[in-house]
């Protein structure tokens, strides 16, 4: 996965645990595609300051994905649900029985609801 996509992730994830200024910084650079000029314009600072803080709060997000492992979780979870709905698919279209395509219908629509 790209770096970008993933740090914006992660900020999405674990940014409430981040200094405001720390996720103010990510969320600017990564999601609203700042330059470190146009940060370091708007908090009036250095731009090499905007980029120590900005590598500062990369940091601490790999360190609680690291520890906590959320956006792990949560990718395996979706490769898991692709798997049952694929296979929930497969027996759908093998078996015409009324009751039992629209039962599973209703667990497709659940399973795509967590996606």
């Amino acid at each position: 996965m790209e770096k970008n996509v993933k740090v914006s992730m992660l900020c999405q994830i674990y940014g409430k645990l981040l200094t405001e200024k720390q996720y103010n910084f990510l969320n600017d650079y990564y999601n609203n595609d700042y330059s470190l000029s146009e940060i370091a314009e708007n908090y009036g600072i250095t731009r090499q300051a905007a980029r120590d803080n900005i590598v500062k709060g990369e940091k601490k997000l790999f360190e609680f994905e690291e520890k906590l492992e959320i956006m792990k979780k949560a990718q395996t979870q979706e490769q898991q649900i692709g798997k049952i709905l694929a296979e929930l698919t497969k027996i759908q279209t093998k078996f015409s029985d009324e009751k039992i395509a629209s039962i599973l219908e209703n667990v497709k629509k659940e399973l795509n609801c967590l996606v």
